[in-house]
């Protein structure tokens, strides 16, 4: 009984991994494409984002949407998990500007996902990003 209740209730961490890696790519892949249904499928209303411009909910985030990116890549991804909360750290590669200042470069970023009750979805509440500041070359 208790081998088949730990198969059961056991989670194969790399298919948790994908599955929130290709969340993200989602919510990042509609904001690029400022879709905001899209987008809004898999954040939350109650979106928190922390940014270099300061803090944003769901909407102003969506506005900055509209300023800009043109494409974005990601990599070296990773997950922390405690079970229905997951923190994901992509590094992104942008481009694109926002308020009329080119943003291209490399980000370091974070998102907390939940399972939503009810639903059993996953939906990004906190969001962050930092440009990787310019190393001096020799």
């Amino acid at each position: 009984m208790m081998a088949l209740l730990g198969t059961v209730c056991s989670v194969d961490p790399a298919s948790t991994e994908d599955t929130m890696m290709e969340k993200e790519k989602a919510a990042w892949q509609a904001f690029k494409d400022r879709k905001s249904d899209d987008f809004e499928k898999v954040v939350s209303a109650k979106l928190v984002g922390v940014y270099a411009e300061g803090r944003s909910d769901l909407q102003k985030n969506w506005r900055h949407a509209e300023m800009g990116h043109e494409s974005f890549a990601i990599s070296d991804y990773k997950v922390t998990s405690d079970g229905s909360t997951q923190l994901s750290q992509p590094q992104g590669e942008i481009e694109g500007a926002y308020d009329g200042k080119d943003q291209t470069g490399t980000y370091n970023a974070a998102s907390v996902w939940k399972k939503q009750k009810g639903k059993g979805e996953w939906q990004a509440i906190f969001h962050t990003n930092i440009k990787q500041a310019a190393t001096a070359t020799q």
